[in-house]
Parts: C-alpha cells; structure tokens; sequence
C-alpha cells in the first residue's frame, strides 16, 4: 500500500547529529549531505511512483523517497550494491542525506531495493506511453537545480556517446550457443530430443566455442542452425512452445542471420553483409543493437545529452538525456527530442557537431513553436566540386522558383517539383556561353537550352555550410560545444556510465538518468560551495631584462 513518508521533515527529540561535537556538526552540515537533503531529498515526488502499489490494500510501502535517494547516491558515487547497503548502514553521511537522524535506524533489505526497481521497470514496460518516471523526476530536480544558482538555458549544446550494457561481445557463433542454449532450458523436457538435451551438456559447449578452428567455423555455425531447426518445427507443431519468451528470441535469430532453402528445408547462414545493424546482439539484451563508429564497433545503446553552455553560467548541467539503440542517428534522435528540449529549456541556441545536420532538423528547429538557432562546428556529407559555383549563390523565391542566376541572368521557365525538391530552370543557350561563371556553373547542355537543377537539401546545405567555414563563427561553436566531450567523459569515466551493470534499454535507461542526476549535483554542489575553476585571464608577456 502507498504512503508517502514525512517523518523527516519532524527533528527528533534524540538524535546521533546531537551528540556531535559542534565542530563534527559544522563540518557534516557543510559536506554534500545536507545540500543532498535539501536540494534533492526533499524533492522526490513519492506520489509519481504510487501506481507501482496498491492505494488500498497491503502492508505500508519501504519509503519511496529513501530508495529514489539511495539510487542517485548509487550512481553518484559508482557504488555497486554491496557497496551501497553498506555505505547506506554505516555511513552517518548516507543516512542524514536520506533524512536519517540515528544511524540504524530504518532497516532496508537487499531485496526491497531490487523489487523496487523491478517494479520501475515493469511500470515502464506495460505503459510505454507515459513518461518514464525516473525522466519526471529528473525534470523536477533540474528545475530546482537551475532556479537555485540562476543557469541560462537559453544556450544548449548536444552530443551523443555509446554506452554498452552488461553483454560480452560475442562472435556469430558464441551468439548462436547462447540463442540455443537458452531456448532449450525454457523447453520442457518432455518435448526435447536427445540432441537439444545434449545441447546443455559442458562438454558441447566446450568443443562448440573453445576447440573450433577457423576453418570448422561454417560446419559448426551450420549444426547449431539444424538443432535450432528442430526447436522452430517445435514451436510450428506446438504453440506452447512457439509461446515461449526464449523461443521467440531463437525465431528472431534464425529470422535475421539465415535463410530457408526451400529445396532441403534446412536453414542457411547469411552472408554477414546481409545482416542488419539491428539484429540480435545478444540472447540477453534483445534491445541492443550494432554499430560502427569512427573504426569502433560497439554492441549496445547511444547516451544522447543536451547540457547548458551559456557562458555567464558558473557551471552547466544537462537538461535533457535519452537513450537509445545504437543505430538511430543523431539527427533522427534530435528531431525527437526538440520539442521537449523546447518545453524544458526555452533555448533559443543549440550548438552541435556535423553529425546532427539534416534538412528535417533544420526545417523543425525552424518551425512555429520551436524557433531554434542552430549552430554547427562542422558538415558531413559531399561538398561541391572544387571551382563551382555554390547552390546559394543562385537566386529562389518563396516558392522554390529560381528568379536569378549568379552571373545576375534571368531564367526564361523555373519550376519546383515538390515531390523530388528540385528546382529545374532553363537559360538560352547564348545567354550561358557569354556568362563569365560558365566554366563553374552545374549547367547541362541540351538541344534547344541549357538547364540548371538544384535540390532544396543543396542549397540549405551550401547555406549552412558557408556560414560554419567562417573562421570567426567556427571558431565560436567549436569553444561553446567543446565541453560537452568532458561531461560525456565524466559521466562514463567517474560515474561508470561506458559499461553498465544491467541489460536492456529501459534498465539501461534508468540509470543513465540517476547518473545525470548525480551529475547534475556535482556541478550544483561545486556552485554553492564556489568551487569553480576561473577563466585563466591571457596578459602580454613582459620581456626580461638582459643580465648582460
């Protein structure tokens, strides 16, 4: 049953914090536990998490706000479990920042706190609709935190980091045993044969992965694809078994890495070019997906962060974070999330790399309601042939219509076809061979003129393009991004955020948000507690006398 707890906010008649020496008091008031109770304790909203319990019947819940707390202490620190019930027991720091006045005194089994979380996640998995929890509480908590030292959010920068969860990296082979294996133990055994049992012996797996050579690769690969044939007859011929959460797993992995031939009936390894970025990565996380980034080929998830950076700030924080597959491109990431970056921020300018560019981006960041200034450190994508002319140096109306040439000629018929986005515009023939600009202009020669085309997604590139070569604005987005690169650093390194310790994108999910909050208090509690590093100030060197 839900109840929210209070008993905090009641100073007791008895307490250890009274029995402190004031010097010990003075010190444990001024560390990070009692801004943690004031700026963060008492700020966790308990009743967004009462539809994870009864409101009527059952024994009173452990206190929401205690495990929220203790989560964000988790992530804070990069404490494992173990280490956390122990900080949480022993450690009268832990415990006054969870409103604890006598160490001891409220008692947390291990258990509770994996059912709490187990029901965070269940929560999200049967209303994927609604906002997660964790991302409402977050909001909350960045809205005190901003008002507390006065952070601008008017100027934000983006970027995006791969994090992987907790999965090995497994070959094509290994990927198969584990697909197999575990679809076998979810069988009962009345319904296996004596080689799917066999499957679960040490013994085959030891020869399968530990004692194949390179060249038995394809044959063994092709004997566990004929084992999971049988499970897929199986689950064709009962659908008990087609019903099982394993097997379906198995179905998907034969779906993805192999084809039926129709003449044998025997199922045949793709070729692994055939084989998409989303397929099955692991027979634990079946949210992972796969890509290859600047020549690292990472299994997992990409951490996207949208942080303050106007230059006034003491410090910044992250506004905004999601996470996501790994093959989801930051452009399709940004157009998701610049609604809310809107709602949330009121930014006015977003500072990005190359890698966010996309005419949908643009066009949404420039749409009623949004009304972004985006600024880009550099372009992707094919850049014109050297020596000719750029697509907006020419001339267009409101309508796409060209109505004027760089060499300042007018075309005799312009038209814009809104299907493909291209503008088609015909010149005379003697107007183009007297222009200065002929040996530079993307013309084609036909029989009775020649003929210009340009697509809207040139021309908006050339635009964007033109404006991040100028040395001066360059030289701008590139300072007010930049750091962005040390927040992805310090959440993966210090916050241990580059490998998680849970699979599956809602679990993985949940705690990238704890490690933002953790973040997120660092840079408040370093505000409050002035202990900013200031701007070195560059003087003109002074030359030394010569002794001679």
């Amino acid at each position: 049953m839900f109840k929210p707890n209070n008993d905090h906010l009641q100073g007791k008649v008895f307490s250890d914090f009274q029995r402190f020496n004031s010097v010990v008091a003075k010190r444990l008031k001024n560390s990070w536990s009692m801004v943690f109770y004031e700026q963060v304790f008492c700020l966790i909203r308990e009743e967004l998490f009462a539809p994870l319990y009864s409101l009527e019947w059952g024994r009173p819940n452990f206190p929401i706000n205690i495990l929220v707390g203790l989560e964000i202490i988790k992530h804070l620190f990069d404490y494992t479990d173990q280490e956390l019930l122990d900080q949480y027991y022993f450690n009268y720091q832990v415990q006054y920042a969870l409103g604890i006045e006598n160490i001891g005194e409220i008692y947390l089994g291990e258990r509770t706190l994996y059912n709490f979380r187990e029901r965070v996640v269940r929560y999200s998995k049967e209303y994927p609709e609604k906002e997660a929890l964790a991302f409402q509480q977050f909001e909350i908590l960045t809205r005190n935190f901003l008002g507390l030292v006065g952070l601008k959010t008017d100027e934000l920068r983006i970027d995006s980091t791969l994090i992987s969860p907790n999965i090995k990296k497994a070959g094509r082979l290994s990927l198969a045993h584990d697909v197999l294996a575990q679809a076998v133990r979810a069988i009962p055994v009345a319904y296996r044969s004596e080689n799917l049992n066999k499957v679960l012996e040490d013994s085959f797996k030891n020869k399968l992965l530990y004692q194949t050579k390179n060249s038995q690769l394809d044959s063994r690969l092709q004997a566990v694809l004929d084992l999971m044939s049988e499970i897929y007859v199986l689950s064709q011929n009962h659908k008990t078994i087609a019903d099982l959460e394993k097997v379906k797993i198995l179905l998907r992995f034969l779906n993805e890495q192999a084809n039926c031939d129709e003449n044998s009936g025997r199922f045949k390894a793709k070729a692994s070019k055939e084989v998409s970025s989303d397929s099955l990565q692991s027979a634990y996380d079946t949210d992972a997906t796969y890509r290859d980034k600047a020549g690292k080929k990472e299994s997992g998830y990409t951490a996207t962060f949208t942080e303050t950076c106007n230059s006034e700030n003491d410090v910044q924080i992250i506004v905004d974070y999601t996470v996501e597959p790994n093959n989801k491109s930051d452009v399709e990431i940004f157009q998701d999330r610049m609604d809310i970056i809107k709602d949330n921020t009121n930014a006015s300018d977003i500072y990005a790399d190359g890698g966010y560019y996309g005419e949908n981006v643009i066009n949404k960041a420039n749409s009623k309601g949004i009304e972004i200034q985006l600024h880009y450190t550099d372009m992707t994508g094919k850049t014109a042939p050297e020596g000719q002319l750029p697509a907006h140096h020419f001339v267009f109306n409101k309508d796409m219509e060209m109505v004027q040439c760089p060499g300042g000629q007018i075309p005799s018929s312009s038209k814009y076809n809104s299907k493909t986005k291209i503008t088609t515009s015909h010149f005379p023939k003697e107007v183009c061979n007297n222009c200065p600009h002929r040996c530079n202009c993307p013309l084609k020669e036909q029989k009775r003129d020649m003929v210009v085309r340009i697509s809207k997604k040139s021309i908006l590139a050339s635009q964007v393009r033109e404006t991040v070569n100028d040395p001066h604005i360059k030289h701008e987005n590139i300072s007010k991004r930049a750091a962005i690169e040390g927040t992805n650093s310090a959440i993966k390194g210090c916050q241990g955020a580059k490998r998680l310790r849970v699979r599956g994108k809602i679990k993985c999910t949940l705690q990238i948000g704890f490690k933002v909050i953790g973040h997120n208090f660092k840079q408040i509690f370093r505000a409050l507690t002035k202990q900013i590093k200031k701007p070195k100030i560059k003087t003109k060197g002074l030359l030394c006398p010569n002794p001679n």
